[in-house]
Order: structure tokens, then sequence, then C-alpha cells
């Protein structure tokens, strides 16, 4: 598995949204609230499988200060990144 550099790409940070992108795409993001709930994310499927879930959750925890509750996945592969989550803690 491939990491991704971050620090070649731009993070903007908006009202409860962590969005990495470059100029010619969104690589991922994530949507959360001041209690550390995560409403939804998203990783574009060219840059699955090289930490960016992962990075972008910790950026949500660095924010919030809480532990990270993730709500109940609306996809298959939500209900895998769940799964992946709890070993993560």
């Amino acid at each position: 598995m491939k990491k991704i550099d971050f620090s070649k790409y731009q993070i903007d940070v908006s009202d409860g949204v962590f969005t990495f992108k470059n100029e010619n795409t969104t690589l991922g993001f994530v949507r959360f609230n001041i209690n550390g709930e995560v409403e939804y994310i998203f990783v574009n499927p060219i840059f699955r499988k090289q930490g960016l879930a992962t990075k972008l959750l910790r950026l949500v925890k660095e924010k919030t200060g809480k532990e990270i509750i993730l709500q109940e996945p609306i996809s298959p592969l939500g209900s895998k990144l769940l799964n992946s989550l709890k070993r993560w803690k």
C-alpha cells in the first residue's frame, strides 16, 4: 500500500469539513460535528488504500478533541471502514 505525501496537497478547512484536493480533483473529504461525530467521509477511488481516510479522521479528532463517533454506514465500503477503524482506535 502506497502512502500519500500529504504535503503535496491542499487542505481546505471550513465549518465541519476537511477537504484534501489538488488543482485537478478532490482526493477526499470528511464532514463532522463538534461532538466528533463523522457524518460523511469520502475518498476518491484513485486515492483509496493510501492512508487518506485515516488522516482525515485524525484531523477530526485533533480539531474536536473527542473520540471519533461514526454514524451508521450507508454503503458496503462504509461498513468496511467502520470495521477497520475498530482496530485503529
